[in-house]
């Protein structure tokens, strides 16, 4: 099943069509998108007065997404979970969340989450969690603000101490070593693809990283590839993580923040600077740390 925790992929592929790349406006060659037309308010979310009056706001995070949001006892959990309560109790209303699976790609999420809404069934939120910020990407999207950028990931892998007691893995490795991964994931294609498939027998593919992990810690497999807070968030004192250089890795690291409607910029200003303080006031980087986790600094 394709999970959004490698959502690189999507960037390759975006950037891959994107053509020449301009320093001083990523915009530059991009032909505006139509506006979208008899939207109605009800449909796209709320503004701020009506969210304030109302006194709640909707948050979008990803289902069954350790550490960053998942459900236990009926009570959310996780990075985006805390981090959206700080964005609530700065514009002084109640985080209420809408849990939703990945759609085909990014801009499905989007559509479905933010702007327009889903064919059937669904929710239009006030804010969508986790999303990978690119300056080439936000071109394509005109309906959605870009914006509050929180943290970033990065590839990682996790390894076996006992397997590797002096030299840690790097992807040559996987020659002879079996690696687990999230099937379909950036991971998954790169070390497939790997000195033109050399590594590809020794790959074992799992439906998420929690499995991919396990299977490390039980010995299945030698190695884990992922995105660095999924991995940090398995280990135990039989493992440890490392990120070595990846030759040919297009995007091994990436910015995310979050997602707000195009119609409902002050809310976005309001999102914007509550994350800034509490980057600033180290409120975030201690919700990483209570997790077990590094917080990689965004690019702002």
């Amino acid at each position: 099943m394709r999970r959004i925790s490698d959502i690189t992929l999507q960037l390759v592929i975006v950037l891959g069509l994107a053509g020449p790349a301009y320093a001083a406006d990523p915009c530059a060659d991009h032909v505006p998108q139509p506006k979208p037309q008899n939207v109605g308010r009800d449909i796209v979310g709320q503004d701020m007065d009506t969210i304030q009056d109302q006194g709640h706001m909707l948050f979008a995070v990803y289902e069954d997404y350790p550490p960053y949001s998942w459900e236990e006892a009926g009570k959310p959990r996780g990075v985006d979970i805390e981090i959206a309560q700080i964005i609530a109790e700065d514009l002084g209303v109640e985080a209420r969340f809408n849990f939703v699976s990945a759609g085909e790609n990014l801009d499905a999420d989007l559509r479905n989450n933010i702007w327009k809404g889903a064919l059937i069934g669904g929710r239009i939120s006030n804010v969508m969690m986790r999303v990978p910020y690119d300056s080439a990407f936000k071109c394509r999207v005109e309906q959605v603000v870009f914006t509050g950028q929180y943290a970033a990931e990065s590839i990682a892998i996790a390894y076996d101490k006992e397997s590797y007691p002096e030299e840690k893995p790097v992807p040559a490795y996987f020659r002879f070593d079996a690696v687990s991964v999230e099937n379909d994931s950036i991971s998954d294609f790169y070390l497939s693809s790997f000195a033109g498939g050399q590594l590809a027998g020794k790959v074992q593919r799992f439906s998420d990283m929690t499995k991919a992990m396990n299977a490390l810690r039980t010995g299945e497999v030698k190695a884990t590839m992922g995105p660095l807070g999924q991995l940090e968030f398995g280990l135990d004192e039989s493992v440890a993580v490392h990120q070595p250089p990846l030759a040919g890795f297009a995007v091994s690291k990436w910015t995310l923040g979050v997602a707000v409607n195009f119609s409902y910029r002050p809310l976005s200003y309001a999102v914007d600077d509550a994350i800034n303080f509490a980057l600033q006031d180290g409120r975030i980087a201690s919700i990483y740390g209570r997790y077990g986790l590094s917080l990689q600094a965004p690019e702002r």
